[in-house]
């Protein structure tokens, strides 16, 4: 089973989003292995976003990650990397359709509500960066023959 890594960044939880986008993704059939809220740290927020460091906007990104709590979770499910990024929508708000998270509720290119890993070696990383392997929780669900 495919796993991903998904966050709630600071505007979300500011709007109280968290409910909404969790909803989403357990109607899809995805399930939820791991969820924390937490401040990110200044050097999780720097490995988070690593392959970004020369680029201009670097240091805004680091800075609204740590700006407040995020909800961070793990999911799994068939081809989730790929499906919960069709589920985030685009990145910038201008260009994200009705009916994805961000084309319902984004409003500014920089906050943009939600982070999810764009490939299974991020997602790997990502899950590395903010859960240890014990805090991820495996279970069968009673109506997974089902989805």
């Amino acid at each position: 089973m495919d796993k991903t890594f998904l966050m709630v960044k600071p505007d979300g939880v500011q709007r109280g989003l968290i409910g909404e986008i969790v909803k989403r993704f357990e109607m899809k059939g995805f399930q939820l292995i791991a969820a924390k809220l937490l401040i990110v740290s200044q050097e999780q927020a720097e490995f988070h976003y690593a392959e970004h460091r020369e680029k201009p906007f670097y240091g805004e990104l680091v800075d609204f990650i740590t700006s407040g709590p995020v909800f961070a979770m793990v999911w799994q499910g068939d081809d989730i990397v790929t499906l919960s990024r069709m589920m985030m929508g685009k990145t910038k708000a201008v260009d994200a359709v009705p009916g994805t998270i961000r084309g319902d509720f984004s409003i500014h290119t920089g906050m943009n509500l939600i982070h999810g890993s764009d490939s299974p070696e991020a997602a790997e990383r990502e899950i590395g960066n903010f859960f240890r392997p014990e805090e991820l929780v495996t279970y069968e669900r009673a109506n997974s023959r089902w989805i």
